[in-house]
């Protein structure tokens, strides 16, 4: 199947596979959650990837392609910017709120007054709404925890807007409108990427994690643009996972593995995300909760320590996914589709006459 003949409309699994990634995201923070921080998971061991490190990847791959297509789609710049503000600041803005204004004063060790009008319960909101300089703590909360923080995956948002900042200036400057010429800029950009890390040059870690994160996000956007051109199939995404993996187990964790790893996943992402048809497709009835799970899920396990006390990693899934799930569910009806569906008038208000 070619990619381009599957992806288009929204009949797809990516929804699912969304899902699926912002769970992962949640059992890979349970080791550290529950068992302190430079706890290894289990699978790190085994590839040099985190799970949560991959189901990261997996959203980004996915944006890469959906992102670029969205701008080039968009009859103007400014529906463009609006879709992807709706679309992550709603929700972001009230977990920030439930989190700060009713899992905080429950569970702070100070009295709920000092609490309430101490400086870093509102720079942690207005910090992390501005996704500039991001608070993870809140003045004693889970400070017996295992990991005394109370966000941690939001850190990634900040990175996702870059990748969209991207798109919008390549847009803007007119990269985008040629194939050639936008391939030739995502060619040199793997070029100074592999450059940048094998020469091990030092790099501020908000820029190194941003480079990092832009590799699946590229391939994505890659993707999109050689849709016509992309073969679906399974046996191809097992031989490419087989390739890095021989590689790999000779040479260890390196730029080149990392590269081929992120290749491997990317082209598995839109394999599962477009040819496995049937009853997955189902889920597409339900809602999208993933990113609800995913902005909720590292307060709720912290809260599922604070509540239960400490527990292993594997009891603090079980304990904090009901919870998540809740809270996802939630946040979709009430928060994210109904912030998308006010964007339909607004959008038909900015279509050229």
């Amino acid at each position: 199947m070619i990619l381009e003949d599957v992806s288009k409309g929204r009949d797809n699994n990516l929804n699912l596979l969304r899902m699926l990634a912002a769970t992962g995201v949640l059992v890979s923070h349970a080791w550290p959650i529950a068992l302190g921080p430079g706890t290894v998971e289990p699978l790190f061991l085994a590839t040099g990837h985190s799970l949560g490190s991959i189901c990261v990847q997996i959203f980004f791959a996915i944006s890469g392609f959906l992102i670029t297509a969205s701008y080039l789609r968009s009859s103007t710049l400014t529906r463009f910017t609006l879709a992807r503000v709706l679309r992550l600041f709603p929700a972001l803005v009230v977990s920030l709120l439930f989190v700060a204004l009713l899992i905080g004063p429950m569970v702070t060790s100070m009295p709920i007054a000092e609490y309430l009008l101490a400086f870093e319960t509102w720079s942690f909101i207005v910090q992390n709404i501005g996704l500039v300089k991001l608070q993870f703590e809140l003045p004693g909360v889970f400070t017996d925890n295992p990991y005394p923080k109370v966000e941690g995956s939001i850190w990634t948002l900040v990175h996702e807007v870059g990748c969209y900042v991207c798109v919008f200036l390549a847009g803007v400057f007119g990269i985008l409108k040629h194939r050639a010429l936008a391939s030739l800029f995502l060619v040199a950009g793997l070029a100074g990427w592999l450059f940048v890390f094998y020469a091990s040059l030092p790099l501020p870690g908000k820029i190194e994690a941003f480079l990092k994160l832009a590799l699946p996000f590229a391939m994505g956007t890659a993707a999109w643009f050689w849709r016509d051109r992309i073969k679906l199939s399974p046996i191809v995404a097992i031989g490419l996972f087989a390739l890095w993996y021989a590689i790999f187990a000779s040479i260890g964790t390196s730029p080149i593995t990392d590269v081929m790893f992120t290749a491997a996943l990317t082209y598995s992402v839109f394999w599962f995300g477009y040819v496995p048809t049937g009853v997955l497709r189902s889920y597409n009835n339900v809602g999208d909760y993933s990113y609800g799970m995913y902005v909720y899920a590292f307060p709720l396990q912290g809260l599922a320590i604070w509540i239960w006390g400490q527990h292993t990693p594997v009891l603090n899934i079980a304990l904090s996914f009901p919870l998540t799930l809740a809270c996802a569910i939630l946040s979709w009806h009430l928060v994210e589709k109904p912030s998308l569906d006010s964007l339909k008038p607004i959008m038909k208000r900015l279509e050229p006459a």
